[in-house]
């Protein structure tokens, strides 16, 4: 056991303190409900009781037990916010939001597909087709068709920004 709970000067913890009884060493409480936080055994006793509580950190393993504890404060938190749904709300309203963003994302990647369309389609009406660009050279030009005294290799296109006149739409990159 802990070296302060050999103590019988040792303040009772919060469970005992609540609950108006001596705290001893086997106490189940005292690891998990420390006395400066009389908080976290009020709440989950108003909705699971003491009983309750106790029987079910008996039965778990003693490694899983903090983690059990702080399962219990989080839903009597929840319980006491919404007395029906409890955590599942609060669940709820993450996937809720889950599936907006993801319907949000679907979107932007539908209209990202359509504008590489757009642009595909324009490069291909002005004579940019892609067997006249060429990406990731030094220089930034573009093979036209046009007679030129530089080789068709020197022609390439770094970046093409396409601007829509009259069309509304910012430039295309």
């Amino acid at each position: 056991m802990e070296e302060g709970r050999k103590n019988s000067t040792v303040s009772p913890c919060a469970a005992c303190k609540l609950l108006r009884r001596r705290c001893t060493q086997e106490c189940v409480f005292a690891p998990y409900f420390p006395a400066d936080e009389p908080h976290k055994f009020a709440i989950v006793h108003r909705v699971f009781g003491a009983s309750n509580v106790s029987k079910l950190l008996q039965e778990i393993a003693a490694q899983h037990r903090g983690d059990a504890v702080s399962s219990l404060v989080y839903e009597a938190n929840a319980r006491v916010r919404d007395p029906v749904y409890g955590c599942v709300a609060a669940i709820s309203s993450l996937h809720r939001q889950i599936q907006a963003l993801q319907a949000q994302l679907a979107v932007a990647h539908a209209q990202m597909a359509h504008l590489r369309t757009q642009n595909a389609a324009h490069l291909a009406r002005v004579g940019l087709g892609h067997g006249q660009i060429s990406l990731g050279g030094a220089g930034c030009s573009t093979s036209t068709g046009s007679s030129s005294s530089l080789s068709p290799k020197h022609h390439t296109l770094d970046m093409v920004a396409l601007d829509l006149p009259g069309s509304g739409q910012p430039p295309v990159w």
